[in-house]
């Protein structure tokens, strides 16, 4: 009898499994938000210099029964190139003469500008508060809103390490509780706090609880990463004031800890830990959740014991990382390395197109909707077409369509919205459809000794391009399409790092660096069959 069928005697999928899924997929709607929040606490809205004629009340008052609002703007702050005005520089002194000027007459003196030294007046009709004007990042500190997304991305890289150890020394559960009340604590903290540098630190610290509520499940929870964006585009439509939203985003996680309280440690790390008497012990709350009546008598220690005595000689014997690259045993698993490459540039695509949906749009509510909605729909339609593409050709056609999709809405005009939003609707459905491909090829991949190992590192490529993508967006300053330009084009050359891999649709999962010989012997000669046939019916 192996591990798998030992968990079927507590119970199999029963009540307290269906109860653990429902509790992971409530926490990752109510958790996810929180990498995107940035689109809507630091949505940056229409702003231009304070001036004293327009903005002092006593001044203004006097002017504004002789000229109109228009008249006085034209006259303090400068014009674009789009003959709209300047959001960071305004007239030394009122310019009068403006108000009298012939359009078709040029100005040959230009009139001096300085610096919005005297801070900004925003556009609250949208958002009557977010982190932009409640301190000022706009113009030289426009980059700092990047800084923000970059710091929640690096906490995120460094607490998938960290909190992998923990969690290997202290156990999964209070580890995974721990990192939530953290979550609840830090960005309810957020809310409140009183600098940008306080800001910063407590996103940080937020971003490192992150991944590890994170690391369960597959594609259910993947899903419910995209309903967790669309709960937030609607949430944020509903609550404009971002001290308010990140309330209504974080208190809710601590009510979560109490359900928590009910699940159990994982029986394999207890196993790992040589912790058989209280495996067993957890093994049998399960069963009795299940309804199994008869769980003490079933489970007891010598019967599991002597059921999982495999997975305790490995436990003795785990063989070395290392050997993943001695050849030939672990060819598959030197290809495998590839899909690292490939992570990193699915990581740098996907979010910057989904942390930076102010530049794609007006509407990011609607985006955010539209994004989380497609995002779901993708996942799905790759589960379709692995089973009838394979995994390598599902990555590289979506990776295509990806880069395709941004590259061209890129130089696209602006007036063609319409086709915006569907080209990057597109884009970013397609990058989540290869995802999704990615990581289930990988867990297909990996020998089951390794995978936990390897996949932590995966993992650690795609945070790295995530805590990059951000960053990105600085180059804003020197090109306007620079920073899409390279979202579009890692994607699009990804999908070649994904032909050295070995096609697992249909083949066994491998557990052994054996198992991964013998798959590799195996595709060689199917390989040889196909040629032998080839050539027969020539």
């Amino acid at each position: 009898m192996s591990f798998d069928e030992l968990l079927d005697q507590a119970g199999g999928l029963g009540r307290f499994q269906i109860f653990q899924l429902v509790l992971f997929c409530v926490t990752n709607i109510l958790t996810y938000p929180h990498i995107v929040l940035e689109n809507f606490t630091a949505a940056t809205p229409d702003h231009r210099c304070w001036v004293q004629i327009l903005d002092n009340d006593t001044v203004s008052g006097n002017v504004t029964r002789t000229f109109s609002q228009d008249a006085l703007l034209r006259i303090s702050i400068p014009l674009d190139s789009n003959l709209k005005p300047e959001k960071c520089r305004r007239f030394i002194l009122p310019q009068w003469q403006l108000l009298h000027l012939n359009e078709t007459v040029t100005n040959t003196a230009e009139p001096d500008t300085e610096p919005c030294i005297d801070g900004w007046v925003y556009d609250r009709s949208y958002f009557p508060s977010t982190i932009i004007t409640e301190w000022d990042l706009v113009c030289e500190s426009q980059s700092l809103k990047s800084v923000v997304q970059t710091l929640f991305m690096t906490g995120s890289l460094l607490g998938s390490l960290i909190y992998s150890l923990l969690s290997d020394r202290f156990g999964r559960k209070v580890v995974y509780q721990w990192c939530l009340l953290q979550l609840g604590i830090v960005d309810t903290a957020a809310a409140f706090a009183p600098t940008f540098l306080i800001y910063c630190i407590l996103r940080f610290w937020a971003g490192l609880n992150f991944h590890f509520l994170h690391s369960v499940g597959v594609v259910l929870m993947m899903s419910s990463y995209s309903i967790g964006q669309m709960f937030l585009g609607g949430l944020a439509f509903a609550i404009r004031s971002w001290h308010t939203l990140h309330l209504a985003m974080s208190v809710p996680l601590l009510v979560l800890l109490l359900p928590s309280r009910k699940l159990v440690e994982s029986f394999r790390w207890l196993i790992v830990t040589n912790q058989l008497e209280k495996g067993v012990k957890e093994l049998r709350r399960v069963a009795h959740i299940n309804g199994k009546k008869n769980a003490e008598e079933t489970l007891t220690i010598e019967f599991v014991k002597s059921t999982i005595q495999k997975e305790l000689d490995a436990v003795q014997v785990k063989p070395s990382i290392f050997q993943l690259f001695h050849a030939p045993k672990a060819l598959n698993v030197i290809r495998c390395l590839f899909s690292f490459h490939f992570r990193f540039s699915y990581g740098v695509s996907l979010y910057g197109l989904i942390l930076n949906l102010q530049h794609l749009g007006s509407n990011i509510f609607l985006f955010q909707v539209l994004f989380g909605a497609i995002m779901l729909t993708a996942r799905l339609v790759s589960l379709w077409t692995l089973n009838y593409m394979g995994r390598r050709t599902n990555q590289i056609l979506f990776s295509f369509l990806a880069g395709v999709s941004i590259l061209v809405n890129t130089f696209l005009p602006q007036e063609m919205q319409t086709l915006h939003v569907s080209l990057a609707t597109l884009g970013v459905g397609s990058v989540s459809a290869a995802g999704t491909g990615c990581t289930l090829h990988q867990i297909e991949l990996l020998p089951t000794v390794f995978r936990s190992t390897l996949g932590g590192i995966v993992t650690g490529f795609q945070r790295t391009g995530a805590m990059l993508a951000p960053l990105l967006m600085t180059f804003l300053g020197y090109s306007l399409h620079l920073p899409w330009i390279i979202y579009g084009v890692i994607i699009l050359f990804s999908g070649l790092v994904i032909l050295p891999l070995p096609e697992t649709r249909n083949q066994p999962l491998v557990n052994t660096l054996q198992d991964v010989e013998n798959n590799t012997k195996y595709s060689r000669k199917v390989k040889q069959e196909d040629t032998s046939t080839k050539v027969t019916q020539f």
